[in-house]
């Protein structure tokens, strides 16, 4: 049984059109029948007055007579089968008499008009015609029968409806045909789609109309999104195993052994499991990385004045300065945890190696600006292009194991953004990452 699926564009669009085409035709076909009628009634009109100005001629021409075409056997009537009614200074001549009583009310009146008279299941189109001449003053008044000319006009005008109903049918087997081919693109979009699911192809290629543009292209960045994010889970666990497996069967084999456990050994175990900790940790941060194709935002002032607040805790002796601009609360595309985990890193490193003052400047421009910037000693100027490698510590002295800027790298990279490090006025490390806002 053939099932219509109302909830499917294309039954959508041929709905919509199919009754815009039928409100069009039907709307054309009673201006038809309104127009022709008025057309019709126009040139019967135009026809009598013309005929009204001939017979006052004729009776300039005859003096007082009455013209012969007032005359019932006359030619004009017969021909014609039109009827003539006059009153000349109050005497009333008539072609036909049975109209008299109907007609005579219209005899009365000084303008020059076009009625309308039913009497008798006939409709009779009259035209009055006021005169004055030799000082003697008349009404003439000529009809002709227009139930016949409507006849005729209602035959034309069904006639027309019938062929403006072929049209219609016409034009929605045409809306079919061009909706079927409109919506190919969506067709070919779907076998992709099914080919990617099963493996048949990697992206998108589609030649679509420029509509479909930005759904493709959204479509092949998700994509890209989850390969990358699939990616990196694999090299967490590939990051993981190598870097768990040498620790762990160290502490395997000491806790197996027969040798007892002293201080010393118990200090070198104990380092190798924070190491472990702290390599579990950061591969964990690494995974958690969402992307800018989550469709989230963040607001930036209350994030960064929430880190500032836990920092300022964290790191009593310092204080955490905080310059939002512009003032007001405005948010970006970048997934929350993200945007704290970048700032947040910056600002933990900047806490721990600051001397008094750490400041931290967040401007949204035409991208955002995130400027971190502390007191402490600094770096080198020929170890700065190092910072943010993995796995490298410029100094020994503070906790750590050298992954917080590379996380932070990655991240930035992540959202198409850039990191740059320099030396603050006050000699310490300053910090710059740029972010495009969406």
């Amino acid at each position: 049984m053939f099932r219509i699926d109302r909830r499917s564009l294309r039954f959508r669009l041929l709905t919509w059109l199919g009754g815009v085409a039928l409100i069009v035709v039907g709307i054309t076909w009673l201006l038809h029948g309104i127009l022709l009628h008025d057309l019709a009634r126009d040139f019967l009109g135009d026809r009598l007055r013309q005929e009204a100005e001939h017979t006052l001629q004729q009776l300039r021409q005859n003096g007082s007579s009455v013209p012969s075409s007032l005359d019932a056997t006359s030619q004009a009537s017969v021909v014609f089968h039109h009827l003539y009614m006059l009153r000349l200074n109050g005497e009333i001549t008539t072609s036909n008499p049975h109209w008299l009583d109907r007609l005579a009310p219209h005899l009365e009146g000084e303008t020059d008009t076009l009625v309308h008279v039913e009497w008798q299941d006939r409709h009779l189109l009259v035209y009055r015609k006021a005169f004055s001449f030799d000082g003697r003053s008349g009404v003439l008044l000529i009809g002709e029968d227009f139930a016949q000319v409507e006849a005729g006009l209602a035959t034309l005008h069904w006639w027309v409806g019938g062929i403006a109903g072929l049209l219609l049918m016409l034009l929605i087997v045409l809306n079919l045909i061009a909706v079927n081919g409109g919506l190919r693109p969506l067709s070919r979009l779907q076998r992709q789609l099914d080919e990617l699911q099963s493996g048949g192809r990697e992206r998108l290629r589609l030649d679509a109309p420029s509509e479909l543009d930005n759904l493709v292209e959204q479509l092949n960045r998700f994509l890209d999104d989850q390969d990358k994010r699939l990616k990196r889970s694999r090299e967490s666990v590939a990051n993981l195993s190598h870097a768990l497996k040498t620790p762990l069967a160290a502490v395997t084999q000491v806790l197996r052994g027969s040798r007892p456990i002293d201080d010393e050994r118990r200090f070198k175990m104990l380092t190798r499991l924070e190491d472990m900790h702290s390599q579990l940790d950061a591969e964990l941060r690494r995974s958690r990385i969402a992307g800018p194709y989550t469709g989230q935002r963040t607001v930036i002032r209350r994030e960064a004045e929430q880190l500032i607040d836990m920092f300022g805790a964290l790191y009593p002796d310092k204080r955490f300065h905080l310059e939002v601009i512009p003032a007001a609360e405005v948010s970006v595309g970048i997934e929350r945890q993200d945007f704290t985990e970048m700032l947040g890193n910056v600002l933990d490193n900047a806490g721990k190696w600051a001397k008094r003052e750490v400041h931290c400047r967040l401007e949204l421009a035409t991208v955002l600006t995130v400027t971190v910037e502390d007191d402490g000693p600094g770096v080198p100027a020929e170890d700065v292009a190092r910072l943010g490698q993995r796995g490298i510590r410029l100094d020994e002295g503070r906790p750590g194991h050298g992954l917080g800027l590379s996380i932070l790298r990655q991240l930035v990279d992540q959202y198409a953004g850039s990191l740059r490090f320099h030396t603050a006025a006050s000699g310490g490390l300053r910090v710059v990452i740029t972010l495009p806002k969406a």
